[in-house]
């Protein structure tokens, strides 16, 4: 019995090695990039979404492609140059930027007819094709963009925008993330939808905003929507969200500890649904 016993614990200790490694490649904007710079977010948070996968999943080694303000067509556009390498599985987390910065999303035959980087879904082609060169079996994850509040950025106050609750150049943020739910509907590939996730929903993304009062001139906590009619002076106001405003992010757009637990989750389970990796926590 004990002679069984040794053997059982041996083919254990030894299937625990012999698990296959997957290489992940992360392609993504500034929500990726931040995973492995924490300091950017003068360490609001503590671990990215990718950090958080591997840990979930021991055979899984990523590999960053994030590139800090890039739009799907600055990744298009640079698609040779970025030293994307073979992989297993590739994730896509991009799109928020191309709203702000007014890439018009297209449609669907913009991606079916490839026409380049004047558009969301033209990008995305790009982007796939070249995937897909790399290696014609790897698992493809598509992730849209999530809702975002009044983002102001916690290094540079200067550098802030308002949130996909009005539109920008005329186009909702909800358009671009439509876009890649199309894309993933045509290429029959799985989709992490978080803009329409509730616990993404706008009003989570952080838990208020601290301004100026109008009436009195001193600071109160605003709550989303009223935060969006309050002005704020980024050359002479305090930085709006301290601490306690952190919710599903830390500045209104990048993710927050909470807010990446949720999408590592949600990574995993996409890559449990592929049978690409082993949890282990199993």
């Amino acid at each position: 019995m004990k002679k069984y016993l040794i053997l059982l614990i041996a083919i254990i200790f030894f299937s625990s090695f012999s698990q296959k490694k997957i290489i992940w490649v992360a392609i993504g904007d500034s929500i990726t990039y931040l995973n492995d710079h924490p300091d950017e977010t003068m360490n609001r948070v503590s671990k990215g979404y990718l950090s958080r996968v591997t840990a979930t999943l021991p055979n899984v080694q990523y590999i960053n492609q994030g590139h800090n303000g890039w739009k799907s067509t600055d990744i298009a556009a640079n698609i040779d140059k970025l030293g994307l390498v073979k992989a297993d599985v590739y994730t896509i987390f991009l799109g928020t930027n191309d709203w702000w910065g007014g890439i018009p999303a297209g449609n669907i035959n913009d991606y079916k007819n490839a026409t380049g980087t004047g558009t969301v879904f033209g990008s995305f082609r790009i982007i796939i094709d070249k995937v897909r060169r790399l290696n014609d079996q790897a698992k493809i994850i598509l992730i849209t963009p999530m809702q975002r509040s009044d983002f102001v950025y916690v290094l540079d106050h200067n550098n802030n925008a308002y949130g996909s609750y009005k539109p920008k150049n005329g186009q909702s943020l909800s358009e671009v993330a439509d876009a890649v739910i199309a894309i993933g509907e045509y290429e029959r590939l799985p989709v992490i939808n978080l803009y329409h996730d509730p616990r993404f929903d706008i009003k989570n993304m952080v838990n208020f905003k601290r301004l100026k009062d109008p009436q009195s001139g001193e600071y109160k906590d605003f709550p989303y929507p009223q935060s969006t009619t309050i002005p704020y002076d980024p050359k002479n106001d305090e930085y709006p969200y301290p601490p306690a405003a952190i919710n599903m992010t830390y500045d209104g757009l990048h993710p927050s500890d909470k807010g990446d637990s949720v999408i590592a989750r949600l990574v995993v389970d996409s890559f449990d649904k592929l049978g690409v990796a082993a949890r282990g926590d199993k």
